[in-house]
């Protein structure tokens, strides 16, 4: 819920700049669902403009209420322009992890106690907005962790 949330509060232009940086040979992340709804063929999709596909994809995501699919955007883009973000975080708190990806978040779980000073870390190194997405998704990932979402919900307003 909280991804799916944050990507709601996420602006046009933020999201187009998240797009953009996933796309692969010209086509974004779910262009071939924007085609669909669109009634294009997959290859003449790359005819429209970025910010438009971008804008039709966020607009699937959110009024299918798809939380997976938010939460694998979100976390792609974090990991591909971010990583030292994520890993830092999960370094930090003591979760063991292979380059950011987490075999067992159920009994894999950051230690609550580092996650406030985390979080100040990370926001004077990179972009607070960026980190505000993590801990979007670290409170989905890890709902036992009440703080987590109450941190979340602070920053997202």
């Amino acid at each position: 819920m909280q991804v799916l949330e944050q990507l709601k509060k996420t602006s046009a232009e933020r999201f187009l700049a998240i797009y953009e940086s996933l796309q692969q040979n010209g086509y974004g992340p779910l262009d071939g669902e924007v085609a669909k709804v669109l009634h294009f063929r997959p290859l003449a999709i790359k005819k429209l403009p970025m910010a438009q596909r971008a804008r039709r994809a966020k607009s699937i995501l959110e009024s299918a209420r798809n939380t997976e699919l938010a939460y694998e955007i979100l976390g792609a883009y974090l990991i591909k322009n971010h990583r030292e973000l994520v890993t830092t975080f999960l370094d930090e708190t003591g979760v063991k992890h292979d380059q950011g990806m987490i075999d067992d978040v159920e009994h894999n779980q950051p230690d609550a106690a580092k996650i406030e000073a985390v979080l100040t870390k990370l926001d004077g190194k990179f972009d607070p907005a960026d980190v505000t997405v993590y801990l979007a998704i670290c409170a989905e990932q890890w709902p036992q962790i009440q703080l987590l979402d109450q941190l979340w919900q602070k920053r997202a307003g």
